[in-house]
Protein backbone atom coordinates (compact mmCIF):
# COMPACT_ATOMS: atom_id res chain seq x y z
CA UNK A 1 0.00 0.00 0.00
CA UNK A 2 1.15 3.57 -0.35
CA UNK A 3 -1.86 5.65 0.27
CA UNK A 4 -2.74 7.29 3.24
CA UNK A 5 0.56 9.16 3.51
CA UNK A 6 2.51 6.16 2.55
CA UNK A 7 5.37 5.47 0.42
CA UNK A 8 5.41 3.64 -2.94
CA UNK A 9 6.38 -0.40 -1.88
CA UNK A 10 5.39 0.54 1.71
CA UNK A 11 2.60 0.56 4.22
CA UNK A 12 0.11 4.04 4.22
CA UNK A 13 1.55 6.18 7.67
CA UNK A 14 -1.76 5.65 9.56
CA UNK A 15 -1.51 1.68 9.58
CA UNK A 16 1.98 2.19 10.95
CA UNK A 17 0.80 4.30 13.48
CA UNK A 18 -1.93 1.95 14.24
CA UNK A 19 0.36 -0.39 14.59
CA UNK A 20 2.82 1.41 17.18
CA UNK A 21 -0.71 2.16 19.46
CA UNK A 22 -1.41 -1.70 19.77
CA UNK A 23 2.64 -2.55 20.39
CA UNK A 24 3.58 -0.04 22.58
CA UNK A 25 1.03 0.19 25.98
CA UNK A 26 0.82 3.59 26.04
CA UNK A 27 2.90 7.05 26.71
CA UNK A 28 1.82 7.19 30.19
CA UNK A 29 2.54 3.67 31.07
CA UNK A 30 6.09 4.33 29.27
CA UNK A 31 6.94 7.42 31.25
CA UNK A 32 5.93 5.65 34.70
CA UNK A 33 8.22 3.09 34.57
CA UNK A 34 11.28 5.54 33.31
CA UNK A 35 14.40 5.19 35.61
CA UNK A 36 17.98 7.58 35.39
CA UNK A 37 19.55 6.31 31.50
CA UNK A 38 22.37 7.29 29.47
CA UNK A 39 23.50 10.89 28.51
CA UNK A 40 21.22 12.38 25.57
CA UNK A 41 24.48 13.07 23.91
CA UNK A 42 26.02 9.53 24.16
CA UNK A 43 23.18 8.47 22.08
CA UNK A 44 22.88 10.72 19.43
CA UNK A 45 26.59 10.68 18.87
CA UNK A 46 26.28 7.00 18.70
CA UNK A 47 23.15 7.44 16.59
CA UNK A 48 24.94 9.79 14.11
CA UNK A 49 27.83 7.28 13.74
CA UNK A 50 25.57 4.09 12.20
CA UNK A 51 27.70 2.40 9.52
CA UNK A 52 26.37 1.81 6.18
CA UNK A 53 25.79 -1.93 6.53
CA UNK A 54 22.87 -1.54 8.53
CA UNK A 55 21.41 1.70 6.54
CA UNK A 56 21.93 -0.74 2.77
CA UNK A 57 18.57 -1.52 2.17
CA UNK A 58 19.47 -4.97 0.38
CA UNK A 59 20.66 -6.10 4.23
CA UNK A 60 17.46 -8.36 5.47
CA UNK A 61 16.30 -6.21 8.58
CA UNK A 62 14.79 -9.38 10.11
CA UNK A 63 18.54 -10.97 9.79
CA UNK A 64 20.08 -7.51 11.81
CA UNK A 65 17.32 -8.20 14.60
CA UNK A 66 17.90 -11.87 14.62
CA UNK A 67 21.95 -10.90 15.27
CA UNK A 68 21.30 -8.22 17.46
CA UNK A 69 18.14 -8.93 19.60
CA UNK A 70 17.41 -12.88 19.07
CA UNK A 71 14.07 -12.13 18.94
CA UNK A 72 11.06 -10.89 16.71
CA UNK A 73 9.97 -7.24 16.44
CA UNK A 74 6.89 -6.16 15.87
CA UNK A 75 8.36 -3.83 13.13
CA UNK A 76 9.56 -6.80 11.11
CA UNK A 77 6.00 -7.37 9.77
CA UNK A 78 6.58 -3.87 7.85
CA UNK A 79 9.97 -4.01 6.60
CA UNK A 80 8.70 -3.96 3.18
CA UNK A 81 8.44 -0.01 4.31
CA UNK A 82 11.46 1.69 2.86
CA UNK A 83 11.26 3.94 6.31
CA UNK A 84 10.61 1.08 8.56
CA UNK A 85 13.27 -0.83 7.88
CA UNK A 86 15.58 1.84 7.93
CA UNK A 87 14.34 3.21 11.57
CA UNK A 88 14.28 -0.17 12.58
CA UNK A 89 17.57 -0.75 11.37
CA UNK A 90 19.38 2.47 13.27
CA UNK A 91 17.90 1.40 16.47
CA UNK A 92 19.41 -1.74 15.93
CA UNK A 93 22.61 -0.06 15.46
CA UNK A 94 22.01 1.35 18.69
CA UNK A 95 21.79 -1.85 20.70
CA UNK A 96 24.60 -3.33 18.70
CA UNK A 97 27.25 -0.55 19.32
CA UNK A 98 27.30 -1.30 23.07
CA UNK A 99 29.49 -4.46 21.46
CA UNK A 100 30.61 -3.05 18.93
CA UNK A 101 31.68 0.82 20.20
CA UNK A 102 31.46 0.20 23.87
CA UNK A 103 28.42 -0.11 26.46
CA UNK A 104 26.34 2.72 27.64
CA UNK A 105 25.92 3.22 31.37
CA UNK A 106 23.48 2.05 32.27
CA UNK A 107 23.37 -0.98 29.39
CA UNK A 108 20.62 -0.65 26.77
CA UNK A 109 19.82 -4.25 27.03
CA UNK A 110 18.80 -3.71 31.19
CA UNK A 111 16.31 -1.24 29.46
CA UNK A 112 13.02 -2.47 26.77
CA UNK A 113 15.59 -2.54 23.89
CA UNK A 114 13.08 -3.97 21.51
CA UNK A 115 10.25 -1.59 22.07
CA UNK A 116 12.48 1.27 21.61
CA UNK A 117 13.47 -0.28 18.03
CA UNK A 118 10.03 -0.48 17.14
CA UNK A 119 9.20 2.99 18.73
CA UNK A 120 11.65 4.53 15.85
CA UNK A 121 10.52 2.20 13.15
CA UNK A 122 6.60 2.36 13.52
CA UNK A 123 6.12 5.67 15.91
CA UNK A 124 8.81 8.16 14.51
CA UNK A 125 9.95 6.57 10.94
CA UNK A 126 6.64 7.25 9.28
CA UNK A 127 6.66 10.68 9.83
CA UNK A 128 10.26 11.60 10.06
CA UNK A 129 12.74 10.42 7.28
CA UNK A 130 15.39 8.36 8.97
CA UNK A 131 18.05 10.11 6.71
CA UNK A 132 17.21 13.12 8.63
CA UNK A 133 18.20 11.79 12.08
CA UNK A 134 21.63 11.50 10.94
CA UNK A 135 22.32 14.50 9.17
CA UNK A 136 19.85 16.85 10.94
CA UNK A 137 20.58 18.10 14.81
CA UNK A 138 16.86 18.66 16.08
CA UNK A 139 15.26 15.01 14.56
CA UNK A 140 18.93 13.35 15.69
CA UNK A 141 17.75 14.51 19.29
CA UNK A 142 14.27 13.23 18.50
CA UNK A 143 15.24 10.24 17.78
CA UNK A 144 17.25 9.95 20.70
CA UNK A 145 14.77 10.63 22.68
CA UNK A 146 12.62 8.51 21.62
CA UNK A 147 14.54 5.55 21.88
CA UNK A 148 14.94 6.49 25.35
CA UNK A 149 11.83 7.06 26.66
CA UNK A 150 11.02 3.44 24.93
CA UNK A 151 13.87 1.68 26.23
CA UNK A 152 12.64 2.98 29.60
CA UNK A 153 14.98 5.48 30.36
CA UNK A 154 15.29 8.69 31.30
CA UNK A 155 18.63 11.14 29.55
CA UNK A 156 20.74 11.28 31.94
CA UNK A 157 20.69 14.36 34.44
CA UNK A 158 16.51 14.65 33.58
CA UNK A 159 14.05 14.22 35.35
CA UNK A 160 10.56 13.01 33.89
CA UNK A 161 9.32 16.40 33.52
CA UNK A 162 11.70 17.83 31.81
CA UNK A 163 12.48 14.74 29.63
CA UNK A 164 8.46 14.46 28.77
CA UNK A 165 8.32 18.41 28.03
CA UNK A 166 11.94 18.62 25.91
CA UNK A 167 10.77 15.18 23.83
CA UNK A 168 6.98 17.27 22.90
CA UNK A 169 9.03 20.16 21.56
CA UNK A 170 10.51 17.98 18.92
CA UNK A 171 7.67 15.44 18.30
CA UNK A 172 7.64 15.18 14.32
CA UNK A 173 3.99 13.53 14.83
CA UNK A 174 2.61 16.70 16.43
CA UNK A 175 3.27 19.31 13.96
CA UNK A 176 1.43 16.97 11.54
CA UNK A 177 -2.15 17.84 12.75
CA UNK A 178 -4.37 15.78 10.36
CA UNK A 179 -1.65 12.71 11.45
CA UNK A 180 -1.82 13.56 15.22
CA UNK A 181 -5.43 13.43 15.44
CA UNK A 182 -5.80 10.31 13.85
CA UNK A 183 -2.59 8.78 15.86
CA UNK A 184 -4.75 10.05 19.17
CA UNK A 185 -7.99 7.91 17.91
CA UNK A 186 -5.88 5.14 17.44
CA UNK A 187 -4.02 5.54 20.48
CA UNK A 188 -7.90 5.63 22.49
CA UNK A 189 -9.12 2.47 20.85
CA UNK A 190 -6.18 0.47 21.80
CA UNK A 191 -5.95 1.67 25.25
CA UNK A 192 -9.79 0.64 25.01
CA UNK A 193 -8.83 -2.51 23.59
CA UNK A 194 -6.29 -3.34 26.61
CA UNK A 195 -8.26 -2.67 29.13
CA UNK A 196 -10.90 -5.00 28.15
CA UNK A 197 -8.66 -7.70 27.81
CA UNK A 198 -7.33 -7.09 31.01
CA UNK A 199 -11.13 -7.60 32.38
CA UNK A 200 -11.67 -10.70 30.61
CA UNK A 201 -8.44 -11.89 32.14
CA UNK A 202 -9.63 -10.94 35.81
CA UNK A 203 -13.46 -12.22 34.88
CA UNK A 204 -11.51 -15.51 33.25
CA UNK A 205 -9.09 -15.94 36.89
CA UNK A 206 -12.11 -15.33 39.18
CA UNK A 207 -14.11 -17.99 37.35
CA UNK A 208 -11.50 -20.47 37.72
CA UNK A 209 -10.54 -19.22 41.53
CA UNK A 210 -13.95 -20.12 42.41
CA UNK A 211 -14.41 -23.34 40.70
Amino acid sequence: MADGGGREGGFATEDLLAAWSERSGGEQEAWSRVRPGPSLDDIASRLSSVPHAFLDDRVSLTALAGDVLGNGLGCLAFEGDPRVRRGGAIGLWLVASEDLVAPFAPSLRHGTAGLAVDALALRLAPVADPSGWVADDERRIEAARTFLLWAGYLPGGEDAHTAASLLAAVDSLARDRALAEAYEGHRHRADIARKLREARRREAAARYSSE
